[in-house]
């Protein structure tokens, strides 16, 4: 079984924020998988079913992005899963801009969402789908960066990203972590 766990915060006002990517990816696998996001309870909006030919648990915390560890802890706990079991997907500040990176363990360079989960799993070693939302420009504030939202002209691209993500995490159920990485890390298209 596989949690996939995608990272944003919950409310109308953010949810075409940069910070919500991992929610807007987990909303596609949702409906392509046709796995409604409609179950309440472990700090998270969830559903559970079958998908590439194994066991998942898509998720979106109803925490806020610094608290998202609550969920995952307990949406693990429920289901008997430990870190190698979790796929969670976030925006990613370091990442340029409309690139995917995977990766199986690493720090959290600053992302709150990421840094929550690792504090309460006490690991670092779990898969990510990081999206690249790139870096603001001089003196513009990374946290007012990452809450606001995409300009238009970059709607398509952006729109393009969440869609790849999707795919790669179908790929990576599939036919592995490797085939994955080979298809989707990295170059956009």
């Amino acid at each position: 079984m596989r949690l996939i766990v995608g990272l944003g915060n919950p409310g109308r006002e953010y949810a075409q924020s940069r910070h919500n990517l991992g929610f807007r990816v987990v909303e596609i696998l949702a409906a392509r998988w046709e796995l409604p996001l409609n179950r309440k309870g472990f700090d998270a909006l969830w559903g559970q079913g079958q998908a590439e030919g194994t066991a998942v648990v898509l998720a979106q915390p109803t925490t806020y992005m610094n608290l998202s560890g609550r969920a995952v802890v307990k949406l693990l706990k429920h289901w008997r899963l430990t870190p190698e079991n979790l796929v969670v997907i976030h925006d990613d500040l370091d990442v340029p801009f409309g690139r995917l990176k995977i990766v199986e363990r690493g720090s959290a360079a600053g992302h709150r969402g990421v840094l929550s989960i690792q504090s309460v799993l006490g690991t670092e070693e779990f898969l990510r789908l990081k999206l690249g939302i790139g870096r603001p420009e001089p003196g513009v504030d990374p946290e007012k960066f990452v809450l606001g939202r995409f300009h238009p002209d970059e709607a398509e691209e952006i729109n393009g990203l969440v869609a790849r993500a999707a795919a790669a995490v179908e790929v990576m159920l599939g036919e592995g972590l490797a085939a994955a990485r080979n298809k989707f890390h990295g170059t956009p298209g």
